[in-house]
């Protein structure tokens, strides 16, 4: 989201039509683009593209330019970002945190080069000037924060929001490994950079989102940026994200640092992390080459990026530069575009997850898009197959969703011949031939045998896995040879495993084994929450098993002479209190935050299956503990009291398309409110949220007598103003 530059053929078409129709054209254009910047800097969910919302950016800035008297101080030509939510208290900027203009080709970054020269009394081009040197760095497509360190310890961090204020996300980010606790000298300083979801990390939480039949995240800088603006700190530590720092502020600095590259190494000598990947004294066809270096190969970097930030690099430069509305003079963006091809669709096959889940996916025509050959990609349920209409044998257009996860983006229609072929979802399991289930209300197709080959496969590795009990160097090939020759009768047994049963597997020597083991061994401990994740329970991803883990630890404190974990422990108590309440008191797991009918019954099921109920005290009968979580703030009080907020104690559930949130939005809003949010509709619902297209859940609602409001009256909801009646 940045400022462009004046596109003179957009100017001269705005003044052709005349000033009544700019002004209407830039009225329309800006609620567009403040609604994409809601959209993106507040709710991490886009509904434009970057180059979409670059378009619109362009045509609004050519309309200013032609009628200057439309350029207002409200414009979003001229703020930064969409402001703050009311989540976070606001911090203010010492100084204001800037956009960058974009360029989208070589004649526009030597344009820039051209504007410079002009702002320094330079020679034009392509005259020599060697005191002007540029500096190019990778663009990271992550979330902008700004840091303060106190005598060397770090005291307060805040995201962008506006460039004026930002929001205090102090304690999401003292979760991030890569940010130091306390620099390397005792300095008060500010740096500034950027939080990023690493792409591994990115495949993984979608990989689990989609088993537990949770929309997906859209890319990694959104589902980067909703981490770390999370409520609870565990959720984002959960998240492993990490950060690169860009700049170094510091008032005091004897002598002043001269160069942008001076201030790069002076960051990474105080011990917060900047990215390698970076090139100094450079001329503005140097800056070209160096971005042609990289078009290619970003896409083997372990992270998103998706341009090249160019910057003057003497800061005496930069200050007699300036700035222009809310951009630098002495810097400019330039974007990668983005990538797309075309393949066919040869056949679906749904294949079946760890949960049961039957996923349909698109086996294609080997392409090759974004630095690597494509074969498959994921179509994630029927629904999203019917609504996008791909069918076995279209002509399709293939992307990377963040250049990370292939996406086919829809059919190309007029390629079609006639003899495409609708796909239909397996009327039973295509490994065991148990008949498949569709849940109620919901888009997921599973298959319910618990001990079906597929999802034990995949449930072990699950188990095994960095979302589970990390037991590092059990990876796939381990796990499936452990299950091949017997080892793995339950998940119990990983910790029966010893060295020379090990060294029985292929390419396992002693000391491959001895790792396993000691790695065995540490993955004795971890935190409940893990170890709810860990077991594959349907509908159970990382963010609810923290939720019902914090409600555990409400719910049963440890006896004052007990220690943690151990049959005799609060673990085993955690595991018996689980089976009463699936067996007994099915209804009270609804009291979960967060935690609705469908997610209950889910529950449940697990932990009163005769194959499932035993398998949290067989692991701690061999020796696992849980690390009791602190009790969340909710529930901390006596009685578990219900959050503060304007929907304190009240559970709400939203369906339909609402114009101003999407799903995960609408949820988190309710979250931040106090109040809870379920996927099903029952008697214990407080209101219905329902947008256009509501479907059966208004029906059970009004069923029910269930107070219904439209999107106007959820915000006068979470505005403290109780609204009753029909959408």
């Amino acid at each position: 989201m940045s400022n462009l530059p004046v596109d003179p053929a957009l100017v001269e078409a705005a003044r052709a039509g005349g000033a009544a129709p700019a002004a209407a054209r830039h009225a329309e254009l800006a609620a567009e683009v403040e609604r994409a910047n809601r959209l993106y800097y507040l709710e991490d969910a886009p509904e434009l593209s970057d180059a979409e919302y670059d378009t619109r950016f362009r045509e609004l800035v050519a309309i200013e330019t032609a009628f200057p008297a439309l350029r207002t101080p409200e414009s979003p030509t001229v703020r930064v970002g969409a402001g703050t939510s009311s989540t976070f208290a606001e911090v203010r900027h010492s100084r204001p945190m800037l956009s960058l203009g974009n360029a989208f080709s070589a004649d526009e970054l030597r344009a820039f080069d051209s504007r410079v020269r002009r702002g320094l009394g330079l020679a034009p081009a392509p005259e020599p000037a060697p005191e002007l040197r540029y500096g190019a760095e990778l663009k990271i497509d992550g979330l902008a924060v700004s840091l303060r360190f106190e005598r060397g310890r770090f005291t307060l961090g805040a995201t962008r929001g506006d460039g004026t204020t930002g929001e205090d996300v102090t304690a999401n980010l003292r979760t991030i490994q890569a940010i130091p606790g306390r620099l390397n000298e005792p300095l008060t300083i500010e740096a500034r950079g950027e939080v990023y979801m690493p792409r591994a990390e990115f495949a993984r939480i979608n990989a689990e989102r989609e088993e537990a039949g949770l929309a997906l995240y859209a890319n990694p800088r959104n589902s980067g940026a909703g981490s770390l603006r999370q409520q609870d700190p565990a959720v984002t530590a959960s998240r492993r994200l990490a950060a690169w720092f860009y700049q170094f502020i510091d008032e005091a600095s004897e002598p002043p640092l001269a160069t942008q590259s001076a201030a790069l190494a002076r960051l990474a000598n105080l011990g917060l992390p900047v990215n390698p990947e970076s090139a100094t004294d450079l001329d503005i066809e140097g800056v070209i080459e160096f971005i042609e270096t990289w078009r290619e190969r970003r896409h083997g970097l372990p992270y998103e990026t998706d341009g090249v930030v160019v910057k003057v690099d003497r800061l005496d430069q930069q200050a007699r530069l300036g700035l222009v509305a809310r951009a630098p003079r002495w810097a400019i963006a330039y974007k990668f575009p983005p990538e797309q091809v075309q393949t066919v669709v040869e056949d679906i096959v749904a294949y079946v997850g760890r949960t049961g889940t039957l996923t349909p996916v698109a086996h294609l025509r080997p392409v090759k898009v974004a630095g690597s050959t494509v074969a498959r990609a994921t179509l994630h349920n029927l629904d999203e197959v019917r609504r996008k209409d791909i069918r076995i044998g279209d002509t399709v257009i293939l992307q990377k969703a963040g250049d990370v996860i292939p996406e086919v983006v829809g059919p190309i229609a007029e390629a079609r011949t006639g003899a495409e072929v609708e796909f239909e979802m397996p009327v039973v399991c295509p490994v065991c031939r148990t008949p498949v289930v569709r849940d109620e209300g919901a888009v997921r197709h599973y298959c319910p045998n618990l001990r079906c080959p597929a999802r034990i496969a995949q449930e072990y590795g699950h188990f095994a896995g960095r979302a589970g009990m990390d037991i590092e160097g059990a990876g796939w090939a381990v796990v499936e040879q452990l299950l091949q020759r017997g080892l793995l009768g339950s998940r119990a047994a990983f910790f029966r495993l010893d060295v020379e049963t090990l060294m029985t597997l292929e390419r396992f020597a002693r000391r491959s084994a001895e790792n396993l083991v000691a790695s065995i061994d540490r993955a004795r401990r971890r935190p409940l929450a893990r170890i709810l994740n860990s077991l594959g329970i349907p509908q159970i991803g990382e963010q609810t098993a923290i939720d019902v883990a914090g409600w555990l630890a409400a719910r049963i404190p440890p006896a004052e002479d007990e220690p943690m974990g151990g049959a005799a422990g609060w673990t085993a108590r955690v595991a018996a209190e689980l089976n009463r309440i699936a067996e007994f008191e099915p209804e009270a797991f609804e009291d979960v935050p967060g935690v609705g009918a469908t997610v209950a019954a889910g529950l449940v099921r697990y932990f009163t299956d005769s194959a499932t109920r035993g398998v949290l005290a067989e692991l701690i009968d061999a020796g696992v503990e849980a690390e009791r979580p602190t009790i969340p703030p909710a529930l901390a009080d006596e009685a578990g009291a219900a959050a503060r907020g304007p929907l304190a104690g009240m559970t709400l559930v939203v369906t339909g398309s609402l114009a101003g949130f999407d799903r995960q939005a609408a949820e988190e809003a309710i979250r931040a409110a106090g109040g809870r949010t379920s996927g099903s509709v029952s008697k214990k619902t407080d209101y219905l949220v329902a947008g256009e297209s509501a479907g059966s859940k208004l029906a059970k609602a009004q069923e029910l007598g269930v107070p219904v409001v439209d999107e106007g009256g959820f915000r006068h909801l979470l505005g403290g103003e109780l609204a009753t009646g029909d959408a």
